[in-house]
């Protein structure tokens, strides 16, 4: 188990070696795309950001998804102010579509550009570079780009686990891409081509799955030629955390739920890394019982603890977003409980809501 550890750490180390990242000189125009139920409190610090944006060419996009709140009576204003924001309502969801996935399919409909980036109306970008950052990566050989989206740091343990979690997905789905096997992106920072998602009919093949509007959609399309990474602090759209256990673990069940979806190479590969982290830990205590195992074992399993904190500290500086690697042996350990009650909990699962 150790030995498998090593070599998948291995290899993400090797994807997160100082290397600069080619960018490249155009600006092509951009169409942001938020999707908002009932978060007028987010646009209205959300929005200002993304119309501060040092771009020459973009708009943005909120879809107003049968919103409870203030937030038609807020947009409604904040479009007659600016010319580059635009609103488009959802008034009723159609019997064969999620939610989320219906909101996004009308804002790319919407859009004018034939790129367009995505976040979450609980995001914030990191500056007024964001949409340059991302789009430097928006080559004309290039239909994808994917982008990193940390959490906020705040005092205590869960968010320190929180933010953990994040990154440990991120090296895995950012590290594959810079191995040339891409197979996810997150939707709080993720960018595709608008003629992507018409010619292959949308999120057509999984409508009927809860999620999935960002990592399905990446894994049905992404190779090694069409998709690109943009790292590096500008390109940062951070997000806002759970702040209790309850909707952290429900938010991860939804995300989590999607995964047996995927390809099943990528279902495989991301399975042998999730059941050897587990099992690392859980057999660590056999290697105590008569007949011991060599002291090679446990020399083994403390290279595979150093080596994940030296992944987590390069990979998150190369990311944009340092982690202190010293919380690493604990938050490994836990990693390993969490992803054993979740994972299992969430392959069980028959379906799960976003929102309403």
């Amino acid at each position: 188990m150790v030995a498998v550890q090593l070599i998948y750490l291995g290899r993400y180390t090797y994807a997160f070696r100082k290397r600069p990242i080619e960018t490249a000189g155009a600006t092509p125009p951009v169409s942001v795309v938020v999707c908002a139920h009932d978060e007028e409190a987010n646009l209205r610090e959300l929005v200002p950001l993304l119309l501060a944006q040092d771009y020459p060419d973009f708009e943005v996009i909120v879809v107003e998804d049968r919103c409870n709140d203030g937030t038609y009576d807020y947009l409604l204003e904040a479009t007659r102010q600016h010319a580059r924001l635009k609103m488009v309502r959802v008034k009723y969801l159609p019997d064969h579509l999620t939610g989320k996935k219906y909101a996004v399919t009308l804002g790319l409909k919407a859009a004018l550009h034939d790129w367009v980036l995505l976040t979450d109306a609980d995001c914030r970008p990191s500056g007024n570079q964001w949409i340059r950052s991302m789009a430097s990566r928006m080559m004309p050989d290039k239909q994808i780009v994917i982008g990193y989206s940390p959490y906020y740091r705040e005092p205590g343990y869960l968010n320190a686990f929180i933010r953990f979690e994040s990154l440990v997905t991120a090296i895995q789905f950012v590290g594959r891409a810079l191995l040339g096997s891409p197979y996810m992106g997150t939707g709080r920072n993720l960018a595709y081509r608008k003629a992507l998602f018409l010619d292959n009919k949308g999120f057509n093949g999984h409508l009927a799955v809860t999620g999935g509007d960002d990592d399905l959609f990446v894994n049905r399309h992404a190779t090694a030629a069409n998709t690109a990474v943009s790292l590096g602090d500008a390109s940062l759209m951070r997000s806002l955390p759970k702040r209790t256990w309850a909707s952290f673990f429900h938010q991860k069940r939804r995300h989590l739920s999607v995964g047996k979806y995927y390809r099943w190479r990528d279902r495989w590969r991301l399975g042998l890394f999730a059941s050897t982290w587990i099992l690392s830990w859980a057999l660590l205590p056999v290697t105590l019982l008569p007949p011991a195992l060599p002291y090679f074992a446990w020399i083994g399993f403390v290279l595979r603890v150093l080596l994940l904190s030296i992944l987590i500290h390069r990979a998150s500086r190369k990311m944009g977003e340092p982690f202190e690697a010293w919380k690493t042996p604990l938050l490994d350990f836990n990693y390993a409980i969490y992803y054993l009650g979740t994972g299992l909990s969430a392959l069980a699962s028959k379906r799960i809501r976003w929102k309403n």
